[in-house]
């Protein structure tokens, strides 16, 4: 089952995005507060972001974190995934699947692109996002950090 989060998911969805940020599968850790503030930021509205709880049978089988933007390139709507973090108990059975299945039926008519970053040495994630219709674009992206 695939639900979105509500005010009494507070303390599971921080556990879970600790979780994903230790699981080896990004490029750094970040800080707690920063995970406490995009929770506040989704409780405040679903303007710039929105998360979902997989659940099964009554546990919590992983999250995605999703995130909105106007892109002119892709003439619309952008949903940027975050994250999506199943449970390593939870691995290919599906799950990730199933929430992809899930945003596909609910989303928004306006948007134009899904967006998600993966390390490439990530090869059974990348295999997933390519069956599923996923390309690689040809250009890296930058970042520069104001804090």
């Amino acid at each position: 089952m695939i639900r979105k989060i509500n005010s009494n998911d507070r303390e599971e969805y921080i556990t879970l995005a600790k979780e994903f940020y230790r699981a080896g599968v990004t490029l750094e850790v970040i800080d707690t507060k920063n995970i406490e503030l995009t929770f506040d930021e989704m409780m405040r509205s679903d303007e710039y972001a929105e998360c979902y709880f997989i659940e099964d049978k009554g546990n919590t089988v992983g999250f995605a974190l999703l995130a909105k933007t106007f892109s002119q390139e892709a003439g619309g709507m952008v949903i940027w995934l975050e994250e999506l973090y199943i449970r390593p108990q939870y691995r290919s059975m599906g799950y990730g699947t199933e929430f992809f299945e899930y945003l596909e039926a609910n989303m928004d008519s306006r948007v134009k692109r899904v967006r998600l970053e993966v390390e490439e040495e990530n090869t059974r994630v990348v295999d997933l996002y390519k069956r599923m219709g996923f390309k690689m674009f040809a250009y890296d992206q930058m970042v520069k950090e104001y804090r």
